[in-house]
């Protein structure tokens, strides 16, 4: 879409003389995230200068403005195709729009109601079986059988050493739970983002002459240290997903119905392990792209796709599009650490378009948002959210 054609689309979408099409069109330019920022700035701008009009219009542009920025800060929208919802979907695709006016004119949310956050801890389960506590602010050492370092902790990230060869494979194991994320840097330089509620198996040393094998629960993020000698194999349950050097984000949660894995840099090739050894029925992923394996099927299909909706988590967003609300609340539990029930079947199958800043957004804000836009109802029971 040329310059000139959005910059008119821009200006009916603030005056809300935009048609269905031109909001769709606007809708995905905006998934660009160069697009995004423009919209950003030309949203506040706009903004700014009505409020610095003394104008008789202004005051009614204005609220019109700060109810679509209200709606901007929590970033959520519900699926549905008639246009003036089309105008809060498009409006609601960035966040934090708000911040820069929330001290004149935002008020807080009247529900005062607390959820307390279990505390789990990060665990690194040594070769021996010892566990050894990870603390996210603090630092350790990984030590082998002998005694020998072969790795360090430094807050949030665990860094293994390549010092030394072995004949015989040994593993750590590192459990990320519920509200946390860390990294880890194997033997090899491999580097590898675990998200909330993942845990990876991984040797300690790479043997010369075999595969990097290692074996994923969860969802991960891995940047994999090139060696064409010796590819890297990440066991993710039903599917293998193997490498030589690339960048590339693993789903692969047990309570899923599915695996996926979206490739940013480089090639992937995906096995059903079922069809371990024959590589006719594997699929190579190309960059941008998306493959699914569906384990009630046991197909895998691929799609293009915005590689930087499935890898956000790494910076504590999390981004939803077209998505069942039990999905939602699937990855709130995983990113806050809580326990959501939902006691509505039509409310759990129903779509939404999310985009939530989990690092500055508590759950509290999150569920008041829903309720206030969405009129879904929720209450505490025992730390308990019930969705009703």
């Amino acid at each position: 879409m040329d310059t000139p054609e959005i910059d008119i689309i821009l200006i009916k979408f603030l005056n809300k003389s935009a048609n269905s099409e031109e909001l769709d069109k606007l809708d995905i330019w905006i998934q660009d995230p160069e697009n995004e920022l423009i919209f950003r700035d030309f949203v506040k701008t706009h903004f700014a200068i009505i409020v610095a009009m003394n104008d008789p219009d202004s005051s009614k542009i204005r609220e019109q403005l700060l109810n679509e920025i209200q709606k901007e800060k929590n970033f959520l929208y519900r699926i549905k195709y008639r246009s003036m919802l089309k105008y809060a979907a498009v409006a609601i695709i960035f966040i934090g729009i708000g911040y820069y006016f929330q001290n004149d004119f935002f008020t807080k949310s009247t529900n005062n109601i607390v959820v307390e956050p279990k505390v789990e801890l990060i665990t690194l389960e040594l070769e021996n079986g010892n566990i050894q506590v990870i603390s996210e602010d603090g630092t350790s050492t990984v030590v082998d059988a002998k005694g020998n370092l072969v790795g360090s902790q430094n807050r949030g990230k665990l860094v293994y050493n390549d010092v030394t060869h072995t004949e015989k494979l040994t593993y750590n194991t590192l459990t990320v739970p519920y509200g946390k994320r860390f990294d880890i840097v194997l033997s090899d330089g491999t580097s590898i983002f675990l998200n909330s509620g993942s845990s990876i198996k991984y040797p300690v040393q790479f043997i010369k002459g075999q595969n990097r094998q290692v074996f994923l629960n969860g969802e991960a993020f891995f940047d994999v240290a090139e060696d064409k000698l010796h590819p890297f194999i990440i066991d993710a349950q039903e599917l293998n997903v193997e490498v030589l050097g690339t960048k590339f984000n693993v789903s692969t949660y047990k309570e899923d119905s599915q695996i996926e894995v979206v490739l940013v840099e480089g090639s992937v090739e995906l096995d059903k392990q079922s069809y371990k050894g024959n590589k006719e029925k594997s699929v190579i992923l190309k960059p941008g792209f998306n493959g699914v394996f569906n384990k009630k099927e046991n197909s895998i299909s691929t799609s293009k796709v915005n590689t930087s909706l499935y890898t956000s988590w790494m910076t504590g967003n999390v981004v939803f599009r077209n998505a069942p609300f039990r999905e939602i609340a699937k990855k709130l539990e995983r990113v806050y650490n809580v326990s959501i029930i939902i006691n509505n079947e039509e409310l759990a199958n129903e779509n939404f378009n999310a985009s939530i800043e989990v690092d500055n957004e508590t759950i509290e804000e999150v569920l008041n948002y829903f309720n206030k836009f969405f009129d879904i109802e929720f209450e505490i029971i025992n730390n308990k959210i019930l969705i009703n």
